[in-house]
């Protein structure tokens, strides 16, 4: 059996994973064709990573030119023992539905900052509703995957 194989995460693994992190980075290919690196919140709906972002930023620019994104979430950089990761090659579709992106909004600083009920404080509530005509929902649909973790190598290499 081949080490690659030894370390890929099954899909559950890899959704209890994504639940558990916080930060994913969003490249894209910049107009001089350069990869571009972001950091975003995300979300997990049936199994899709989703996010929002300024209808204005670079990466939604980029996006619009080429739908094309390549995400990927890590831990355990600390030591190689116990990396892990997943990485998505995907398509992305641009929702700009004002409504739409607000509910966007409203899950993802409820899974960031939400009390124990999932809700999200007035004055954050109000802050998104304020931002959402600003800003555009992302949908990152999977085209190929790759994951890793080292953690099922019992510290043999």
């Amino acid at each position: 059996m081949s080490r690659r194989s030894q370390i890929t995460m099954d899909e559950a693994e890899v959704l209890a994973f994504l639940d558990a992190e916080r930060v994913m980075t969003c490249a894209t290919l910049g107009p001089s064709g350069w990869p571009h690196l972001m950091p975003l919140w995300y979300v997990v709906r049936d199994g899709r990573l989703w996010a929002w972002t300024f209808a204005k930023a670079q990466k939604t620019r980029n996006l619009e030119r080429d739908a094309r994104a390549t995400l990927q979430v890590e831990a355990g950089q600390d030591q190689y023992h116990l990396l892990r990761g997943v990485m998505l090659e995907t398509e992305v579709t641009i929702h700009r539905d004002t409504d739409f992106v607000t509910d966007l909004g409203l899950e993802i600083f409820a899974r960031y900052g939400g009390n124990a009920d999932g809700e999200v404080a007035p004055e954050v509530r109000d802050m998104v509703k304020a931002q959402a005509a600003k800003r555009v929902g992302l949908e990152f649909v999977e085209r190929k995957r790759a994951t890793w973790d080292h953690r099922k190598l019992g510290n043999v290499y």
